[in-house]
């Protein structure tokens, strides 16, 4: 691999996704949403909408009903879960709901969704008083890739657009890593304390933007709360992935992971890093949507309304599932 086409995943990815040709800003993430490429909750948005209502009024509540109630979806794709969720609050007239993604507003958004164009954090509102979602959005933010050597060193990854890497320089080369723009010592105390590699070949993803962003989210919100749902790992669980989770996604189907802009690339998220950088509570999805009234029994057969009752449970299984999309994190900060 020629030198000069190395760089550390963090960089190599930062273009491939938001780039003058990256896959959401100008390539087809950009012209078909993520709807096409990913297979995520907002599919079933109907009954998540309506349990992130729950969430909404109840913190409406806590906060004594003020005149304005923010919420701000951050990834926000093509606002339906905003439009979902308004669909289910009980007073929507009174919710100033805005969305924030790199892509520009839809033609089909709900006109009572405002949209804000431009890269997180710094295209989110501050000195919110409400709720602030950041659903599915962390594990798209950038991040490097380190693999232990057979001499015990956690060295960074470099890669070129057509997927081929390498690896460069150890992380305790604090200039050699500094010169290709990654902080090898707080990359270091990452790995120590979240995910520390133990045999030759394994692979981490250190979550350092992830944490970053996240703190800079919390910090937009005066009063209320912020909320991450994604697929993430905590503690042990990550010995279930020996070579990371580093991932492509196309046309709905997995593709290998080339930051080209051909594909969208994410990586699973560390909770228990975010959880710990701002205080936050951790629970995985089934149980927090259980809390808000989620329930996939069977309707009964005489209602009127039982083929949309029917679907509506379908997809509160799909959410609820244990081994799918109901082991996912929410990761929660009341402020």
């Amino acid at each position: 691999m020629p030198e000069q086409d190395a760089r550390p995943w963090s960089s190599a990815w930062a273009e491939a996704s938001y780039g003058e040709r990256g896959f959401w800003t100008a390539g087809p993430g950009a012209v078909d949403g993520p709807a096409a490429h990913f297979r995520t909750s907002t599919h079933v948005g109907e009954v998540l909408g309506a349990a992130l209502a729950r969430l909404v009024d109840e913190v409406d509540r806590r906060l004594g009903r003020p005149d304005r109630l923010d919420l701000v979806d951050v990834g926000a794709g093509d606002g339906a879960l905003l439009a979902a969720i308004l669909h289910s609050l009980p007073e929507p007239d009174r919710v100033r709901a805005r969305a924030v993604d790199v892509r520009p507003a839809p033609s089909a958004l709900d006109p009572r969704v405002g949209w804000r164009q431009g890269p997180a954090p710094d295209a989110v509102p501050d000195d919110l008083y409400g709720v602030l979602l950041a659903h599915e959005l962390l594990d798209e933010v950038p991040l490097d890739v380190v693999e232990l050597d057979a001499s015990g060193r956690a060295r960074l990854v470099l890669v070129r657009p057509d997927g081929e890497e390498a690896l460069g320089p150890a992380l305790e080369d604090h200039d050699a890593c500094a010169a290709l723009g990654v902080d090898g010592p707080a990359a270091e105390d990452w790995l120590q304390c979240w995910w520390p590699l133990r045999e030759p070949g394994s692979r981490a993803e250190v979550g350092l933007p992830r944490d970053g962003m996240w703190r800079s989210l919390v910090s937009r919100v005066r009063a209320g709360s912020v909320l991450a749902i994604d697929y993430g790992h905590q503690g042990d669980t990550r010995s279930r992935h020996p070579l990371g989770t580093l991932a492509g996604f196309r046309d709905g189907r997995p593709a290998p992971a080339r930051p080209d802009g051909s594909v969208g690339l994410t990586a699973h998220v560390a909770v228990d890093s975010l959880a710990a950088a701002t205080g936050a509570t951790v629970a995985d999805q089934r149980a927090a949507l259980g809390r808000l009234g989620v329930d996939a029994s069977l309707p009964d057969p005489s209602r009127a309304d039982y083929a949309a009752a029917l679907q509506r449970t379908s997809h509160a299984a799909e959410l609820l599932d244990p081994s799918g999309l109901g082991r996912w994190s929410w990761v929660r900060v009341d402020v």
